[in-house]
């Protein structure tokens, strides 16, 4: 991963991030294409990146620029993600000749994205026009959806609890939200991964989603009974007894709306935050909140770790595999709190989508269309696996 210039104060800091060769891909044997395994205590790793540089909210005349124009590209990772070979092939319709006209909306970071996937589709299909316009904004997108005045809005996070609800008011049905990117890695603003962390000197190494549940949540939708000691999650000796100071983004936010879903909803059952968390109105300050607090456990994007924190491997399942939030498994989607970019229309259920629609996106899911993801060098490619399951969602 390359290393930003970062102040001198941070230079000789480094993140220890104690996991196993397995749960990273960066062990002895290298990297693995297989699934990783728990974390092994015999061969331990330290993440020596040291915390990025601060950062700091978007000015309000950032803001109304990146609506008007998209918002500015950071600059690539030097280190960048392969296709996976197992993508599907791109084969036009060639008996078919498509048309049409589709305008949508998309969120301010996607703009030069979506331009990228409309000329590369055009030069098979030139007669089918696909076009983004201004006010580039996700939540806007989503209202004008509702409203009939666009075809589709791209939107890099999950639609809001209220952007669906309102949908369905209307439709009697939720629209189509079909993943057609992975998110960036460590990008500010560009859906970078989420991570969990602690207090450098607690000896807790990873971290299930039950824990999680059983530690931030009201509703423990995934079983478990509530967590407030240390020793509850293994810690033994001084750490035993001491309590747990959980830290968190106050709702709504996108990074706290992202972690509800995957961490504290189940089954379609929408999990609830326990009273008792300790709010930031935003995400800038958790790391280091975490760094000053040494019973504490706090959330944030990859981007915004500036202090010198233990990152915590993550498991899906109570008993297994631990996995990083390491470049190489954020960009295989291995790690479970990768993000992604999603294309959502108004579909009926059993109704057949636009055919145009539904061929510009069988592109955008192929190795072609995932190329243009790679060849702009800021979000990552989606695997195999997930453009087959995102094409389920539209061939059905």
């Amino acid at each position: 991963m390359s290393p930003e210039p970062r102040s001198v104060l941070w230079s000789m800091l480094a993140i220890a991030l104690l996991v196993g060769r397995a749960a990273t891909g960066y062990g002895a044997q290298g990297p693995s294409s297989s699934a990783p395994t728990a974390v092994d205590h015999d061969g331990m790793v330290e993440w020596m990146d040291v915390p990025r540089a601060t950062l700091t909210p978007q000015t309000k005349s950032d803001e109304e620029s990146a609506r008007q124009s998209g918002r500015a590209l950071p600059k690539p990772e030097l280190l960048q993600p392969t296709l996976d070979p197992g993508l599907p092939i791109y084969k036009p319709l060639g008996h078919t000749k498509l048309s049409g006209r589709f305008t949508g909306a998309a969120s301010d970071v996607l703009p030069n994205l979506a331009q990228r996937w409309f000329a590369a589709f055009a030069k098979y299909y030139p007669n089918v026009h696909v076009s983004i316009s201004p006010p580039y904004a996700g939540s806007l997108g989503a209202k004008e959806l509702v409203n009939g005045n666009i075809d589709f809005v791209l939107v890099s996070r999950e639609l809001k609890p209220d952007d669906i609800a309102e949908f369905k008011a209307k439709f009697g049905y939720p629209p189509l939200s079909v993943p057609i990117s992975g998110g960036s890695y460590r990008h500010f603003g560009f859906l970078d991964a989420v991570a969990f962390f602690v207090n450098k000197e607690n000896p807790i190494e990873h971290i299930s989603f039950d824990q999680l549940d059983a530690i931030y949540s009201s509703t423990l939708l995934r079983g478990g009974t509530q967590i407030t000691t240390w020793g509850q999650l293994g810690a033994t000796g001084e750490w035993a007894d001491k309590p747990i100071h959980a830290y968190g983004i106050q709702p709504w936010n996108g990074f706290e709306e992202f972690v509800r879903q995957h961490v504290l909803s189940v089954n379609g059952k929408r999990g609830e935050w326990r009273e008792g968390i300790r709010y930031e109105k935003l995400v800038f300050p958790l790391a280091r909140n975490v760094e000053q607090d040494r019973n504490a456990i706090g959330y944030s994007g990859v981007a915004y770790i500036n202090a010198p924190v233990k990152m915590l491997a993550l498991s899906e399942q109570g008993y297994g595999p631990y996995i990083s939030a390491s470049y190489e498994n954020v960009a295989q989607a291995s790690y479970p709190l990768s993000r992604l970019i999603y294309f959502n229309v108004n579909r009926a259920p059993g109704k057949a989508l636009n055919p145009a629609l539904a061929e510009f996106l069988r592109f955008v899911l192929s190795e072609e269309g995932q190329q243009v993801v790679r060849d702009q060098a800021i979000y990552l490619p989606l695997r195999a696996s997930q453009a087959v399951a995102a094409r389920a969602l539209f061939e059905q």
